[in-house]
């Protein structure tokens, strides 16, 4: 079996086992569902996730760790996550190969060469981390004050340094360089002083965005899937719908699509976790390169190069896959994967200036404070971001979210969906309830979302805590919003309709859905006249009244002028008669000539928000098509105690 071969079996059960994990993210009795897989192993082992969530909240999740041995073997055998692992690399591979193989050598060695336009991938991955950094180095620049000491001892070792330095002859300063120095010093003091009282600078987890693994398991789960579950293939019991799949579909297809032009685009190009592949690499201590110098030029070597890493000159060392189809192309052996640099030379570092790292680096940090200039952490908070149980408050749920899609995916009613710009653009794609799409609402006994997510931007809650039993009693259960009543659209309350379907669907105990009866007169033309009457019915002058239409049980009839005059359920009717219970006969039947009036029995909802936890059966379940009568949202959300619907003193 040859390496190449080798490496093809690697990407092709790395694929299988990345789809299969998928595929068993659903709830269900069925074998091939959710029974204990680890599902999230390949998120797992992308460290750029695990990077982000260290940078931006100085813990990393324990599940996270496989990421340091994914780093550890990088730095022995270099990039070899892209090329043997990635299951988005293997898609991107098959696919380049399906694009090129009817072109000629040339033509394939011409498409392989190293662009100059493949730094961007680094742009974006200083980008991203410097976005994630972005607190740190807040806290760095308010050491002055909030840690003076540790402010002056840096400075003092730093000036320790640069003495040490200048007597032993090691390195000899200038006084424009020390000048500098103390010149930095003091805007660092000042810096400090000023930024003090107000948090211009915040981390936030954008990773996901661009990190091949998230983004493939965002298009596999909340794009191929369920295309799958409108087939006889069908791996739920109702298809599934996702908000927003149409951009998700764009940006997948789009990256897929470019490799029939330009093999392994997004790899080369764009992707940020190759970029910090690429960076680590460059310790690796095996690597590909020549094993002598001179060859025949034949560029056979780079017909086939996956990374365009030019394997036939100076080798760039960052920019290899490990492909391994270098090596074998090679007629005369001149190509070996070993532990010795390559004979040729290489290139190990990327060509990021110090221009280009700086604008990256400085956009990033500014990023995240301008688009929280909206105001949406703060009073402007969006009442309509409603968010999955156990989901930590907005601030801190935004420096976990990856964006993977494993909530939605897993969520057993259908109702966590991507996120559009409700929680402006730093919240695009991230988990957000929509109950009018799905099967029913929030189920108030499911936890499955907690317990899936890779990072816990949505913690695992036990059941206890959910429902807000046992030793959560004092607590209460968890409260993800409030429901509210529209009654400009509410059946009962508008339109004089009888309707009690949120109230009957409201799953807590009590009931956080109430209804107070009312009777409300049906408007006639004309007014209603007894000509004749008895105990149980009553005949009209006039043919005003239309069949069976006041016979639903909704329908009561009552004499007008008397105060004591209590309604009779009408059970019957014709265009002239009305019948009425037999339960509840006239104790004295209305006179000739009396008026009477046909009223109908509205129960009107009313919302107790003590006991509403924001489940949106209610608003699922509402007849009222499009915008719906009853609609939840985040206030008095458990996550965030600024919510709460209290009167402030």
């Amino acid at each position: 079996m040859t390496i190449v071969t080798a490496r093809r079996i690697s990407q092709i059960f790395f694929l299988i086992v990345f789809l299969w994990f998928c595929v068993v993210t659903t709830l269900g009795d069925a074998w091939w569902q959710l029974r204990g897989w680890s599902v999230n192993w390949i998120i797992e082992l992308d460290p750029l996730v695990g990077l982000g969530t260290l940078l931006t909240t100085h813990t990393i999740y324990s599940g996270l760790l496989w990421g340091l041995a994914t780093v550890v073997l990088t730095i022995v055998l270099g990039r070899f996550f892209c090329g043997w692992i990635c299951p988005f690399g293997a898609i991107h591979q098959f696919v380049g190969f399906v694009g090129r193989r009817k072109k000629t050598s040339l033509e394939k060695a011409k498409v392989n060469r190293y662009s100059r336009w493949q730094v961007v991938k680094y742009w974006i991955l200083i980008f991203l981390l410097a976005v994630a950094v972005s607190d740190l180095l807040l806290y760095l620049i308010r050491l002055p004050r909030g840690e003076p000491r540790v402010f002056l001892g840096l400075i003092a070792a730093g000036l320790a340094v640069a003495l040490i330095l200048t007597v032993s002859g090691t390195y000899k300063f200038s006084r424009r360089f020390l000048f500098a120095l103390l010149l930095g010093a003091c805007f660092w003091a000042v810096a400090g002083f000023f930024l003090n009282d107000r948090q211009l600078l915040s981390a936030s987890l954008q990773v996901g965005l661009l990190d091949p693994i998230p983004l493939v398991y965002r298009s596999v789960n909340l794009l191929i899937l369920p295309l799958v579950d409108e087939t006889t293939l069908r791996l739920t019991a109702r298809p599934r719908y996702y908000e927003g799949s149409g951009l998700i579909a764009i940006i997948f297809l789009t990256a897929i699509f470019l490799n029939l032009k330009f093999p392994r685009f997004y790899c080369r190009f764009v992707c940020p976790l190759g970029a910090l592949f690429a960076v680590i690499s460059r310790y690796a201590l095996w690597r590909i390169g020549k094993t002598e110098a001179e060859c025949t030029d034949c560029h056979l070597c780079e017909r086939n190069c996956e990374g365009a890493c030019a394997p036939s000159s100076t080798i760039r060392i960052n920019e290899c896959v490990l492909c391994m189809n270098c090596r074998s192309e090679c007629h005369h052996h001149l190509i070996g994967y070993r532990t010795s640099p390559s004979a040729a030379g290489e290139t190990v570092s990327p060509d990021v200036s110090r221009r280009q790292f700086v604008v990256a680096a400085v956009s990033g940090v500014a990023a995240i404070p301008v688009l929280r200039l909206n105001g949406y952490l703060a009073a402007n908070w969006n009442p309509q971001l409603v968010r999955p149980p156990g989901a930590l408050d907005e601030e801190a749920f935004l420096t976990r979210c990856i964006k993977c899609g494993q909530c939605m995916r897993i969520c057993p009613t259908n109702v966590i969906h991507l996120a559009g710009l409700e929680g402006g653009l730093e919240g695009l794609w991230t988990p957000v309830l929509n109950f009018r799409i799905g099967t029913s609402g929030c189920q108030h006994k499911c936890i499955a979302c907690g317990n899936i997510c890779p990072t816990a931007a949505i913690r695992p809650i036990t059941l206890d805590e959910r429902l807000g039993k046992n030793h959560f009693t004092s607590t209460g259960p968890i409260r993800i919003g409030t429901a509210f009543v529209d009654r400009g659209r509410c059946l009962p309350w508008a339109m004089d309709t009888p309707c009690i379907v949120c109230q009957e669907n409201c799953p807590v105990s009590p009931k956080a859905i109430v209804t107070r009866e009312v009777f409300s007169p049906v408007r006639f033309g004309k007014r209603l006249v007894v000509q004749r009457s008895d105990s149980r019915q009553i005949e009209l002058e006039g043919n005003m009244l239309e069949p069976d239409r006041f016979a639903t049980g909704d329908f009561f009839c009552k004499i007008t002028g008397k105060v004591f005059s209590h309604p009779r359920r009408i059970v019957q009717n014709t265009d002239r008669r009305l019948a009425f219970s037999a339960d509840r006969p006239w104790d004295m039947p209305p006179e000739p000539g009396s008026r009477v009036e046909i009223q109908i029995r509205l129960q009107r909802p009313y919302v107790k928000p003590e006991y509403c936890i924001g489940c949106g059966v209610c608003e699922h379940e509402c007849p009222v098509r499009g915008r719906r009568a009853i609609r939840v949202t985040a206030e008095n959300e458990t996550r965030n105690q600024q919510h709460k619907m209290l009167l402030r003193t």
